[in-house]
């Protein structure tokens, strides 16, 4: 018993050590513009959205955990090993994409902070200015060890979304139901529904987590020798993302959609309508969720970026750099806050429009981030013996390819 004991602990112990990528890139993975989307799922669709959320999971796992383990395996950084072994030009033209990408979602990120508080009414031109100089003072007078810290304290916060799917009171029988039963054939052929797909798809597998995860591990000085533990840290979060969004789209699916309120124009709008329908707790408890992911979200996603173009070519990056010693790093980040905050406090401006389309345009660009991890995860002189299993090949060759057949579906059934 007493070696046991000792066995546990230990393995306890070195788990406590390297948790932390896995279970904060998954987590924030719920942000601003996911939990739009999750919540305009449960509104148009109710329970019959919940059968992805099975593959989905599965699909996050193997991506994620291929992403870990090239960080843990080479010591570089995605973006940097695709400079490497695709040129140059191929790594612009995906930086490019990725930024484009990532600030919509960036955007997103503040519009849920802003949103969020003013249900309580707090005007946007007042949290929005705070908000952004809070993250920006958050990650560059901070280290990388004290930064994880907090963000791991933000991911906790997500229980909140089970709690108030939970006080929803829905119909369990029938969510149970839903998640295990096929997708209609209808569905194929209705294009709301394909970009609902899509969009779900996009907001769980975003192509700039593998970015962040990956350098995260290699920042966090994770080797082969501590991955076994660290492959943990990456499948409880996984797990515990899909559970959130599970949660998200049952508590709308209850409330909303029973209610014949379709549409809602972001997440704060869903918390709203939550309010007489589930009460006044379910309703604090969707608000202050939103605005912890959101301010979350708001701080990862603009380092994400900044890893993915610092990588790519070839500059300093890295939270426990210093400003001086990663100019380009620190600037760029500095720059996608300024520019996102500032976008959202334009008059007039199409948030729902951008929400919504920044979690497709995800789905869509995420086929060819797979398609440069698979050959990366299956190169043996890169990798070594760890390299992929056939099974996680085929179910990331077949998330790649089913992206790009829902695209197509998606572009056919818009005529």
């Amino acid at each position: 018993m007493t070696m046991f004991r000792r066995i546990f602990t230990r393995r306890l112990a070195l788990l406590a050590a390297v948790i932390g990528p896995g279970f904060i890139t998954a987590s924030v993975d719920n942000d601003a513009g996911g939990i739009f989307t999750y919540s305009l799922a449960g509104a148009q669709f109710g329970y019959s959205m919940l059968w992805t959320m099975g593959p989905l999971m599965v699909s996050l796992i193997v991506v994620q955990e291929m992403a870990a383990r090239m960080g843990a395996v080479t010591g570089k950084g995605l973006s940097d090993l695709i400079r490497e072994e695709f040129g140059l030009r191929i790594t612009f033209l995906m930086m490019l994409a990725l930024v484009i990408t990532n600030f919509g979602n960036i955007v997103a990120e503040f519009a849920g902070v802003a949103s969020s508080l003013e249900l309580f009414g707090i005007s946007r031109y007042i949290v929005v200015p705070v908000a952004a100089a809070v993250v920006w003072l958050l990650v560059v007078k901070g280290t990388y060890a004290s930064v994880e810290k907090i963000f791991l304290t933000a991911s906790l916060f997500y229980v909140t979304y089970i709690i108030a799917g939970l006080l929803a009171g829905p119909d369990w029988t029938a969510a149970a139901v839903a998640t295990v039963s096929r997708p209609g054939v209808e569905g194929i052929k209705n294009y709301g529904y394909l970009f609902m797909v899509i969009g779900l798809v996009g907001t769980t597998i975003a192509p700039w987590m593998q970015f962040y995860l990956q350098a995260s591990i290699v920042e966090k000085g994770i080797t082969v020798r501590q991955y076994r533990a660290s492959r943990w840290d990456v499948i409880l979060g996984c797990i515990f993302a899909n559970v959130v969004a599970w949660f998200i789209i049952v508590a709308c699916a209850a409330t909303l959609f029973s209610a014949g309120h379709h549409e809602i124009k972001d997440a704060a709008d869903a918390a709203q309508a939550l309010r007489p329908l589930a009460g006044d707790y379910a309703y604090l408890l969707f608000a202050g969720g939103l605005f912890n992911a959101s301010l979350f979200a708001a701080s990862i996603l603009p380092i994400s970026t900044s890893y993915v173009v610092c990588e790519g070519l070839g500059l300093e990056s890295g939270l426990d750099k210093r400003f001086d010693e990663a100019p380009a790093f620190y600037w760029l980040y500095t720059l996608l806050i300024v520019a996102g905050a500032g976008v959202l406090l334009i008059p007039g401006f199409p948030l729902v429009h951008v929400m919504v389309l920044s979690q497709v345009v995800n789905g869509v660009v995420l086929p060819f981030v797979l398609v440069f991890m698979l050959i990366l995860t299956n190169d043996k002189e890169l990798m070594g013996k760890h390299t992929n299993s056939r099974l996680f090949n085929v179910v990331a060759w077949t998330t790649a390819v089913a992206m790009i057949v829902l695209t197509m579906a998606m572009i056919l059934t818009q005529r």
